[in-house]
């Protein structure tokens, strides 16, 4: 069976929360090749960018020493915007959420990347008004192609329909993170031969040709012999990129041998490609043909596809949400690369090579540029001039162009200038700290840096505003977002945000448990990983439920970081030396000038014998200086060792404690709403009686978070009828 339909009772599940928005549209018989309808509103392409900050990016001031190639989103950032002081939030589920909700992750309970263990309470709500369901109001067809990461298809009531639940018409991508780097490259070496994924040349330790065997979908395959060119890929990568698996120096038979294996999956090359198509719902499996192939060619291919078949009196908004650079880091193919970086990568993807990584890094993020050009000359967004440039004319398809990146840089991706230390992950400036281009018809003055705060969640309200949608009527209950479209058409714009603020923090997963600890570099252990896979996929040593206790001299498996100082305490005596416990709940506000952080951690108390709570509080001077910014770094905090503030400082850090205070305090608890609507009441009860018999896991109604839908929480409900403040 080549795919795994959405069984009837989990479609029932999902279409429970379709109501409110506009589901099945009827674009597939037309074309958008005719120009744009007088009075219509802007088409919408937003482009996401996952685990790229602001430091790798020339064109914002910085890049370190080799920035990345981008001449696309340079030619868009030329006719349009730089925001150049733009926050998101330290991962990237809580960043998408935020983009989609208009709210922050408090308000969400997406703190941290969606695992497959985080209950539905820490999903994207299908009560809540996202984007696609606001632009509905005015009339837009929605698509979202690539990364969704916004919650299931596990602990999910809509599973696999996801996307579909959430507002989306079309989607066609991934639910979460690439996979492992298959090391066996399809079955034809030994587990961890094939360090990248691929048979590499013969001069890196692999071949000069081979057969290279490609799933057909229908149980058989195909063959071609490949041979390696010069300067080029390799005949593995080639294989790979079509979808295939090479047998090194063998020529093709009749069938495959029977050690290939087309069911492993393969990082950025091989992924369960999931669909919700109007009525078809479905998880590909991995031997078909439309799961293989490099990810951002295949995440572009179908948003062009999907652009070109909107007829041109019906305004859209596609979603291209890149899986790149997302760990783990892994060669794109040369013909992405043109500036020539591939040339010197490595057949090593391991963290034992960590200056490939940061090469393989730079080509992954040349790679989505070039894919990016490639959308919009074939969507007639842009076109080529004689030279190859891109020539973008904003006017000429009615389209703005957004382009973000979800949260700041892979710490061992960091370019010079910025800290790899308090990178992703981390509500320090390099690890929230994005670049954001806006470009559009409406834009005045283009080629402007705008220097003035915005948040992630602000383009919420910029979609809308784009779209024409009154969000106070659309969305009563109020968002998160501030206005941006502003900054487009008044180019002397005051400041619209005084303040900006991002947090992370831990999901919710059953009984209170949580992510097991990874320990970086042997001396920082973090919750976020949320499996021993991706784990090892960040450079990391497992140290949770499954752990090789030999390889990490570890005394016994732990749940939590401070275990593991107790379990190192306990095997090293007095020698001991405590590890750095990465925080559980992060979060920063700042003002033009000045930025406070808060971090909270569990750490082991040897009198005790215990975990205790340790929480730090700190002060820095924001400068965001081109090329070389003072950061918050180590040692820049104002309050430590010694408080070394003036009086205007004192008043500064004053008022962000209290504005801290004033929104933290906003996020009211009320048990027993599980639509969150503000109030608990009969359709609550509704709600969770369909739920709860129809579906009885994880959901919204799931409030004593045990991963059931069942009488408990009817009697939180009940029990809370009309309590709620107002």
């Amino acid at each position: 069976m080549q795919s795994r339909i959405l069984t009837t009772g989990t479609l029932l599940a999902a279409t429970l929360v379709l109501a409110s928005c506009k589901f099945g549209g009827s674009s597939s018989s037309s074309s958008s090749d005719g120009p744009p309808q007088a009075g219509q509103p802007p088409n919408i392409l937003f482009v996401i960018m996952d685990d790229v900050g602001i430091d790798q990016f020339e064109s914002f001031g910085y890049g370190g020493m080799k920035p990345p190639s981008v001449p696309s989103i340079d030619a868009l950032a030329d006719n349009g915007l730089r925001f150049r002081n733009a926050w998101a939030m330290p991962e990237c589920s809580p960043s998408r959420a935020s983009f989609m909700t208009g709210l922050y992750p408090m308000r969400t309970n997406i703190q941290q990347a969606i695992g497959p263990n985080d209950l539905a309470n820490s999903h994207v709500s299908p009560y809540v008004m996202t984007v696609p369901k606001v632009l509905a109001a005015a009339g837009y067809e929605s698509g979202l192609f690539g990364k969704f990461h916004l919650g299931g298809p596990e602990n999910n009531p809509a599973g696999i329909a996801a996307p579909a639940a959430l507002g989306w018409e079309h989607f066609k991508g991934w639910g979460g993170l690439p996979a492992s780097i298959d090391t066996t490259a399809g079955g034809v070496g030994e587990e961890g031969q094939y360090a990248c994924g691929f048979v590499p040349h013969a001069a890196q330790g692999g071949a000069h040709f081979g057969a290279c065997y490609i799933p057909t979908g229908d149980g058989g395959a195909s063959c071609s012999e490949i041979t390696g060119q010069p300067g080029g890929d390799s005949a593995g990568l080639q294989c790979l990129t079509q979808g295939g698996v090479l047998v090194p120096e063998q020529n093709c038979e009749s069938t495959p041998p029977a050690y290939v294996n087309f069911e492993r999956e393969n990082a950025h090359y091989v992924s369960r490609l999931l669909v919700n198509w109007e009525d078809d719902v479905q998880e590909l499996s991995l031997s078909d043909p439309r799961s293989r192939g490099y990810r951002a060619t295949i995440e572009v291919d179908t948003t062009i596809d999907w652009i070109k078949s909107q007829p041109a009196d019906q305004p859209w908004m596609a979603t291209l949400s890149f899986s790149s650079a997302h760990t783990p880091l892994q060669h794109p193919p040369r013909s992405l690369v043109p500036s020539g970086a591939a040339d010197i990568l490595t057949a090593d993807c391991s963290s034992a090579a960590p200056l490939n990584q940061r090469n393989v890094m730079d080509t992954m993020v040349e790679a989505l540029d070039t894919e990016l050009g490639r959308l919009l000359v074939e969507t007639g967004i842009a076109s080529r001039g004689d030279d190859g440039s891109l020539i973008y004319d904003p006017a000429a398809s009615n389209t703005v162009v957004v382009v973000v990146g979800d949260n700041g840089s892979f710490g061992p991706t960091v370019k010079l200038g910025f800290d790899p230390g308090r990178a992703k992950g981390t509500a320090y400036q390099t690890g929230v700290w994005v670049p954001l281009v806006v470009s559009g018809p409406m834009v005045e003055q283009p080629s402007r840096n705008v220097e003035h705060m915005v948040n992630v969640v602000d383009l919420f309200s910029f979609f809308a505003d784009v779209a024409g949608v009154d969000l106070e009527q659309t969305v009563p209950q109020g968002t998160d977002a501030e206005e941006m479209y502003s900054y487009l058409t008044e180019p002397d714009r005051d400041s619209v945000r005084e303040f900006n603020f991002t947090q992370g923090g831990l999901n919710i997963l059953a009984n209170d448990a949580v992510n097991g600890p990874c320990v970086f570099n042997g001396n920082f252990c973090s919750h976020t990983p949320m499996s021993a896979q991706v784990c090892a996929d960040n450079n990391g040593v497992w140290w949770g439920q499954g752990a090789n206790v030999g390889e990490n001299g570890v005394l016994k498996e732990v749940d939590h970081c401070w275990q593991v100082n107790q379990a190192l305490y306990e095997d090293q005596g007095g020698d001991y030396q405590p590890i750095e416990m990465g925080p559980t709940v992060y979060m920063a506000i700042r003002d033009d000038e000045y930025k406070l952080v808060l971090n909270e951690s569990m750490d082991y108390d040897i009198a005790t014998d215990s975990g205790v709570l340790v929480k730090t509080r700190e002060f820095y001077r924001v400068d965001q200086a081109v090329p070389q910014p003072a950061l918050d770094g180590e040692g820049d905090d104002l309050l430590n060792p010694e408080p070394r503030l003036s009086p205007a400082e004192e008043q500064r850090l004053a008022e962000l404690e209290y504005q801290l205070e004033l929104l933290l305090a906003s996020q009211k608890a009320c048990p027993g709403d599980g639509n969150g609507d503000g109030v608990v009441d009969q359709e609550d009860i509704d709600n969770h009686s369909r739920l709860a018999s129809q579906w009885g896991g994880s959901s919204l109604y799931d409030f004593n978070h045990d991963g059931l839908t069942d009488a408990q929480d009817l009697a939180i409900i009940q029990a809370n009828l009309g309590a709620c403040p107002q």
